[in-house]
């Protein structure tokens, strides 16, 4: 009940936004969004024993947001800006040892894997429109739903044991179908022009990147020891928990949206 009671507070306040209000509040609502996710990824990376100066970090996250959202700068500028200041913070506050090298990488993957995705959302929202973020929404929580439900219903066979023993590959068979006659349904609607296969790929596209980026999170938390990436959303974990299969997927219908779209 409590995760049912999240999800129908958090989920008019998103699409909402997306929808009612200009793509700088969709820029607002990613900037806040990219914030607490970094919180939570900066204490996974402390207790990997990767520490890393959180603020120059945290900045480098939620400027890449916007420079890729609205293209407010160039976002190669912004990681090359960032890649000077968190090497020489480490050289002006470190110690030699052998934290320093994974403290660095850390940081500066924060805003490859945070900010730039968000980003990404934000950019597909003033460029190509709301409708296409929605139908980005959509494709993703009806694959996730169907993983969920299709492996407590047919489930058998594990899918990566030792990163997420509940995850099973007939339930991402589930997510795969369900997340690919999602996007086809929705981009008849929103996405006018594209042809029912083109959607079709990109929808079983979108539903796998967002299986790995639920991998990639929980390969993360598996290894610092946490079941969830903080108790933010009651019933749901974090904010990175709710968020991980987006990171992978908007860059990526960013990427077909602008090239092939």
């Amino acid at each position: 009940m409590t995760r049912i009671l999240s999800a129908l507070v958090l989920l008019p306040i998103v699409f909402g936004t997306v929808w009612y209000l200009p793509p700088v509040a969709t820029l607002g609502l990613a900037e806040i969004a990219a914030l607490l996710a970094f919180v939570e990824y900066a204490g996974l990376a402390a207790r990997l024993g990767a520490p890393f100066p959180r603020v120059l970090a945290g900045t480098a996250v939620l400027a890449c947001c916007a420079a890729l959202g609205l293209g407010l700068a160039p976002v190669a500028d912004i990681l090359l800006a960032a890649l000077i200041a968190i090497a020489a913070a480490a050289v002006a506050f470190g110690r030699p040892g052998p934290a320093v090298l994974p403290g660095v990488a850390a940081a500066l993957f924060a805003p490859v894997y945070l900010g730039l995705p968000l980003g990404a959302l934000v950019a597909v929202r003033a460029i190509h429109g709301r409708g296409a973020v929605v139908a980005l929404m959509l494709t993703v929580m009806v694959s996730d739903s169907a993983q969920y439900y299709g492996g407590r219903l047919f489930g058998r066979h594990a899918l990566a044991p030792s990163i997420s023993p509940k995850k099973t590959v007939e339930g991402a068979v589930t997510g795969l179908a369900a997340g690919t006659l999602a996007l086809v349904a929705a981009g008849h609607v929103w996405l006018p022009g594209l042809d029912a296969w083109r959607l079709a790929l990109v929808g079983a596209t979108l539903a796998a990147l967002g299986i790995a980026g639920d991998l990639f999170e929980s390969l993360l938390k598996r290894s610092a020891g946490l079941k969830d990436a903080s108790g933010l959303i009651p019933g749901h974990g974090g904010l990175l928990d709710r968020i991980d299969s987006w990171l992978f997927a908007a860059p990526a219908f960013y990427i077909f949206l602008r090239y092939a779209g």
